[in-house]
């Protein structure tokens, strides 16, 4: 493919190619029609050769010295103007074929993100124009640069795939731009959560559009996003335009794990303000671990409390029975409970699966 650019790129025709010919027909040399344009003589052999771009000034001057109009100069030029910046961009993308191959590209394709193609001129400017970027220089500054971007506050750059990452950050990025969000309310959003902990309870089939719902009116974006090839992350937290949102990959296939993520999330928003990117499970980016800690203490408190789980803790058998028993003393779902006993060791991984409720397909 480089030899076609590069074979197409030296078949373009500027317009000085027709003001060559127009001298030669005419007879006049390139050092008189400088005299008689008052341009300098050094100039005009890039002028010709198109690497001077022509201006409507010298389109002007070309009229009254060659009787060709300014229209057809400029019409001359802006098609050459094109058609260079075509295969200039064909150039470009042919140097960055190694950085388009390291997206999902597949994964994309399947999604419709990207066409169905295997022309990489073609995915390079997809792959752009999904990013809203004009380079790979700029996707590098948003996505990977060490200091603060305008864009995202965290860097991919250690990470094992921030080229799948960043997509996957850009899916909900475009999701959230779809919602029509009220400016966040802290005080109406706090009681939301309290409202979550009965669809919790209750794991309704549409839960999670109840839960959209509920957190869109008091202005936090909700948004179900499915993890790709290379990008194991659970959740993230991050700010756009004055308003939280949280961002949920489906990862985890089982209620409790859900809900946990979920709280998780909303914690960083209530107590780790609007500067910072939180995202789950992901190694190599910057974590806080006080942080973290503090946002797992307060899901584990919306879903249920620690002092119940020491209490519950302390019984054997822990069965069914006794599963249903707390779940309705503390109004959750017996697969809460289920999931925080195993978590803690209490209880393997292996036991009362069967009161935990599966789902997948978050969208």
């Amino acid at each position: 493919m480089g030899n076609d650019i590069r074979i197409e790129k030296e078949l373009l025709s500027p317009p000085g190619d027709t003001i060559q010919e127009t001298l030669e027909t005419i007879r006049m040399s390139q050092a008189e029609l400088a005299e008689r344009m008052a341009y300098p003589k050094e100039k005009l052999n890039d002028l010709i050769k198109g690497r001077e771009p022509l201006t409507r000034k010298n389109a002007l001057k070309l009229e009254r010295v060659l009787s060709i109009p300014v229209s057809f100069w400029m019409n001359r030029e802006n098609d050459y103007r094109e058609e260079l910046m075509r295969v200039e961009e064909l150039e470009k993308a042919e140097r960055n074929k190694e950085w388009v191959k390291k997206f999902p590209l597949s994964k994309m394709k399947k999604i419709e993100i990207l066409s169905d193609t295997r022309d990489y001129a073609m995915l390079y400017t997809e792959v752009l124009q999904f990013f809203s970027v004009g380079s790979p220089k700029a996707w590098e500054e948003i996505y990977l640069n060490e200091e603060v971007s305008a864009a995202f506050k965290i860097s991919l750059a250690h990470t094992q795939s921030p080229h799948a990452l960043s997509v996957w950050l850009r899916m909900g990025e475009l999701k959230s731009k779809e919602m029509n969000l009220p400016s966040y309310d802290e005080t109406l959003f706090k009681k939301v959560l309290e409202e979550v902990k009965l669809i919790v309870k209750e794991q309704p089939d549409d839960f999670a559009q109840q839960l959209q719902n509920n957190c869109a009116s008091a202005g936090v974006a909700v948004l179900y996003t499915k993890g790709l090839p290379k990008a194991p992350i659970s959740g993230a937290t991050w700010w756009k335009g004055g308003n939280p949102i949280i961002q949920l990959s489906g990862r985890y296939k089982t209620n409790d794990q859900f809900w946990f993520a979920f709280f998780h999330e909303a914690a960083h928003i209530l107590k780790h303000g609007k500067r910072a990117v939180f995202l789950e499970n992901v190694k190599g980016t910057p974590s806080d671990t006080e942080k973290e800690k503090e946002a797992d203490q307060y899901a584990q408190k919306m879903l249920f409390p620690p002092n119940a789980l020491r209490f519950i803790s302390r019984i054997s058998p822990i069965t069914e029975a006794v599963i249903f028993d707390f779940a309705k003393k503390y109004d959750t779902h017996p697969g809460i409970i289920v999931g925080q006993l195993q978590h803690e060791g209490i209880i393997s991984f292996k036991q009362l699966n069967q009161l935990k409720i599966k789902f997948d397909g978050l969208t």
